[in-house]
């Protein structure tokens, strides 16, 4: 009967193959949605791992710095220093925003600018190209997915920066590409307002009557200094001494410091579970339709191929072909074109995904799954064929 099956796949192997490429393409999609799920996990680990932290302090009662956002003093890392089991802490900024490439024609690009400090957590772990910050201004090392390349001057508010390094795979929990500046750099960019803005304020700062009333020397004064500096960053970047337990040094930031404190495994929470999960639903629904289209798409091939050899079938029965004999010879056909659907589906979903914005991560444990359901709804679909073929009445072959 494999004979059979394939006798008759070889009688309309046109429409056979072109079907099994027109769902591999449908297979391809839906092997690469579940690839883009995939690589925005990849990427929110790709976070954390690269800002090479134990633990993240933020802003209490916040999920900061990358679900929500947050702004502690810049002094605070020299408070959590001083606690037992802490070896390293450092200020960190972040900000995402549209870049613009001076060097390349003002072409801008979607990135998240990250503000650190030399030899700290928060710097990026290795380079590609070039070389590491060695001044406190207008320098910046690049991901290489920003398009920027060594010598390129980005613009970042008020102020462009000379990229003197290029890194590889620093991205957000977005997938936008990151930039790294100077601390300083950073702060200004983030939080300072622009002159007009500190013109306007202080004009209305000095409209004020309660400011200027006899007994408060220089208030005025030291309003309008606030309104020109920024002592803010949005987190603390800690790493715990050897053989040191990470939640406990997270206790006792929360219980001495009044912040809010986050493990590794608690951040991949936050950025896995909450920030990315109204995108995995959404992914999940796409591939549920996806499946239900592949699974129509078989059966109604199956069954057309099947009513369109109705009296092969019924000459088959005449002659004394059992019910399963027949029966196992259309489940072939369905199992064939899902095999060739799978097939011409992983290819292209290969050949395509490098050219997606965003990473898309092909996982071989995600193909393994992909093919078992290929197989498991090109079965099911087959049944209403099969139905339909074991209804055949063997007079059918006579009275033609």
């Amino acid at each position: 009967m494999i004979s059979l099956a394939g006798r008759d796949i070889l009688h309309s192997w046109g429409k056979f193959v072109l079907t099994g490429f027109g769902l591999g393409l449908l297979i391809g999609v839906t092997l690469t949605m579940a690839g883009v799920y995939r690589g925005m996990v990849d990427d929110a680990k790709v976070l954390l791992t690269n800002s090479g932290a134990d633990l993240w302090v933020v802003q209490k009662d916040t999920q900061g710095p990358y679900a929500e956002s947050s702004s502690i003093k810049d002094d605070v890392y020299r408070q959590i220093l001083g606690l037992s089991g802490v070896a390293q802490a450092a200020n960190v900024t972040y900000l995402t925003m549209q870049m613009r490439n001076a060097s390349r024609g003002g072409r801008e690009e979607r990135t998240m600018v990250v503000g650190f400090e030399p030899g700290q957590p928060g710097e990026p772990g290795y380079l590609v190209a070039g070389r590491r910050l060695v001044r406190s201004h207008y320098e910046a090392i690049a991901d290489v997915g920003t398009g920027a390349r060594l010598g390129d001057r980005l613009t970042i508010r008020r102020h462009e920066y000379e990229v003197v390094g290029l890194t590889r795979r620093m991205v957000s929990s977005g997938g936008d590409p990151m930039v790294f500046i100077p601390l300083k750099d950073a702060q200004e960019a983030q939080f300072l307002k622009d002159n007009d803005a500190v013109i306007a304020d202080r004009a209305r700062t000095a409209a004020n009557p309660a400011l200027n009333r006899p007994g408060v020397p220089g208030l005025l004064e030291a309003i309008n200094a606030s309104q020109s500096s920024n002592r803010n960053v949005n987190a603390v970047l800690v790493r715990v001494a050897d053989g040191i337990a990470a939640e406990s040094v997270a206790r006792d930031i929360r219980r001495w410091k009044h912040l809010e404190a986050f493990t590794r495994a608690q951040m991949e929470d936050i950025l896995i579970a909450k920030l990315i999960a109204t995108a995995a639903k959404q992914i999940g629904m796409f591939l549920a339709i996806l499946v239900i289209v592949s699974a129509a798409i078989v059966a109604f091939i199956i069954y057309t191929m099947t009513l369109g050899k109705i009296r092969e079938i019924a000459v088959l029965k005449l002659i004394g072909t059992r019910n399963r004999t027949i029966a196992s010879m259309i489940l072939q056909q369905a199992m064939g074109l899902g095999l060739i659907g799978f097939v011409v589906g992983k290819i292209a979903a290969t050949v395509w995904a490098p050219a997606f914005p965003k990473f898309v991560l092909l996982e071989p444990a995600d193909a393994i799954s992909g093919f078992m359901i290929v197989m498991v709804v090109c079965a099911l679909a087959s049944t209403l064929a099969i139905r339909a073929a074991l209804k055949v009445d063997p007079a059918e072959a006579i009275g033609g």
